[in-house]
């Protein structure tokens, strides 16, 4: 009998979340030892080893090629999940990924040189590629509608636990064969990527006891297996649960709708009526990474490098933003359906301009350039010490926590709710792929601009915070609460623009409690196919003719 509590489900599920954050975690806390840079070594210091020497690791251009590739790999499996799913299902395709991830860790674990990891690093990018385009549809196509934001919202924090357990793991593995100051045993490093690939084998075996999405199961003809899974998990094992029952009707009306439609197709995202949506998505993923939250993530090392810290010191100073980012992430767990997708995404957006503007406000007037870097790390360009440095680490921490209940978990909910079911899947790939691409810019690119504009890289994320302020309020309407009859309602609006619908600065947060939605108050998340399927066939049924026909229990399958 598969589980049926969509908390456990969610659970399970977003372990595939736990990878990314895992990966990010398992090369920022090396980024800094000896261990590493002496194995992976461009630097002046370097080969032949003495048990003293301490060695200056990979140039620049190249550590951001090592670090970008597992985002390159993950911008190709975000693109390929979208048929992935389609074809053999969304349980399938995370099951797929977390498979790809082994492989790619093994890889890792073994690498022998810069070639060899990065090969690993791409192929564990495919696998977090698919898994995070996928595992929101996932949970959201099994999640009521009240719930939603909240379980989608747990793969941003299971990233953030990712981020948290596997930076201890290497901390701790840091120490192998000595100081991380000093020793040049790689087991430090190969040990944490070993590690790695346990999450992804629990993944693996959890998923086996998940059902499948019941909208990908109708979508197939399934119908049998729909209302089984539409059973145990909204009618809590009940074959006479009215709710469970809503939820088949509607997913019935969609899937007759959609069905006298072609295949659905990437091409079909950017026609006008879908391309203000498609747009939308596909931003909220690149800002997310324009933010420059994940080059705080990789390479808080340098940062903290930068104010004085080195060692031992730097890594436990750095640890202290993974457990900001975990404990910041609990509010939009608990409120995000509350307070809603836009406005944390405005409010996450100014405060972290804030903080971008003064660290680069900090360096450019207490740094002090070091030529060729810290200790012969090019990345490490500036030293800020005494109070302005500690100035430098608190807006730092205050970013995290900023960034941590907002934008993390806003950009993960917002894209799956944008989408019909039958575009759905390929429309958060697409969203996805966004996210991986500049993730991989911004992985290359971020060392050689640390190294060659210094205080200047604040200046410019501080520009494309204030730039996605100004987008989100104008053209990012609010998604919180709302079936997909309501979203639709909003991109199709008569009285608001042609494509665009209702201004995003009208729209706000419909939150209902999830007695209500149980009641049928609000219907199902594809509600909003349901009217419209309706509408285009009689051309004069309203919400309320469908919520009656809807709470009808299907009688037959297809």
């Amino acid at each position: 009998m598969p589980i049926g509590n969509i908390y456990i489900i969610t659970a399970i599920a977003v372990i595939g979340g736990a990878l990314f954050g895992f990966d990010i975690a398992s090369l920022s806390a090396v980024l800094a030892t000896n261990q590493y840079k002496c194995y992976f070594n461009d630097g002046p210091k370097g080969p032949p080893y003495t048990d003293d020497v301490q060695c200056s690791g990979l140039r620049t251009l190249r550590q951001g090629g090592v670090t970008a590739s597992m985002s390159a790999g993950s911008w190709l499996g975000s693109l390929i999940s979208g048929y992935i799913t389609d074809k053999l299902g969304r349980k399938t395709a995370i099951m797929i990924g977390a498979i790809i991830w082994i492989v790619g860790s093994i890889i890792v674990c073994a690498s022998q040189n810069v070639p060899m990891l990065i090969v690993g690093r791409v192929i564990n990018g495919l696998a977090v590629g698919i898994e995070s385009s996928q595992v929101p549809v996932y949970v959201s196509e099994l999640s009521q509608p009240s719930l939603r934001g909240r379980v989608v919202a747990a793969q941003q924090w299971a990233i953030t636990w990712g981020i948290l357990i596997m930076f201890y793991i290497s901390y701790g593995c840091s120490f192998i064969g000595g100081s991380p100051s000093t020793s040049t045993d790689p087991a430090a490093f190969r040990v944490p990527w070993a590690l790695q690939m346990i999450p992804a084998i629990c993944l693996f075996i959890g998923m086996l006891f998940l059902p499948e999405s019941p909208r990908w199961l109708a979508k197939h003809g399934r119908w049998d297996e729909c209302r089984e899974v539409l059973t145990l998990v909204h009618g809590k094992g009940n074959p006479n649960s009215p709710f469970a029952a809503h939820e088949l009707a509607e997913i019935r009306a969609v899937v007759e709708f959609e069905a006298a439609n072609s295949d659905a197709t990437y091409l079909e995202l950017f026609k006008p009526n879908m391309i203000h949506r498609t747009m939308i998505g596909l931003f909220t993923q690149i800002w997310s990474q324009l933010t420059g939250m994940n080059v705080m993530m990789y390479y808080i090392g340098y940062i903290f490098a930068m104010t004085g810290y080195s060692g031992n010191a730097n890594l436990l100073a750095s640890s202290i933003q993974y457990i900001i980012n975990v404990v910041m992430t609990v509010p939009a767990l608990l409120w995000i359906d509350r307070y809603g997708r836009r406005n944390a995404m405005l409010v996450g957006a100014f405060f972290m301009m804030i903080w971008m503007f003064a660290n680069g406000a900090i360096m450019k007037t207490y740094g002090v350039v070091v030529p060729g870097g810290i200790d012969g790390v090019g990345a490490e360009s500036m030293l800020v010490t005494g109070p302005a440095g500690k100035a430098l680490i608190a807006c730092t921490y205050l970013f995290v926590a900023s960034f941590a209940p907002t934008w993390g978990p806003a950009s993960w909910i917002y894209p799956p709710e944008l989408f019909p079911l039958r575009l759905r899947g390929l429309g958060v790939s697409l969203a996805t792929s966004g996210n991986w691409a500049f993730n991989t810019a911004l992985g290359l690119f971020t060392p050689v601009a640390f190294e060659n504009i210094m205080w200047k890289t604040y200046i410019m994320f501080g520009v494309f915070l204030a730039a996605m302020f100004i987008h989100v309020f104008f053209l990012f309407p609010e998604t919180a609460g709302k079936t997909l009859e309501e979203t639709t309602a909003m991109f199709e609006d008569p009285t608001g623009h042609k494509y665009m619908g209702t201004p995003a600065w009208k729209t706000h947060v419909q939150y209902r409690k999830a007695a209500d939605a149980e009641r049928g108050i609000g219907s199902g998340v594809d509600a909003g196919v349901v009217n419209n399927a309706n509408l285009e066939k009689t051309g004069t049924q309203n919400l309320g003719t469908v919520s009656h026909q809807s709470s009808q229990p299907a009688s037959h399958s297809e």
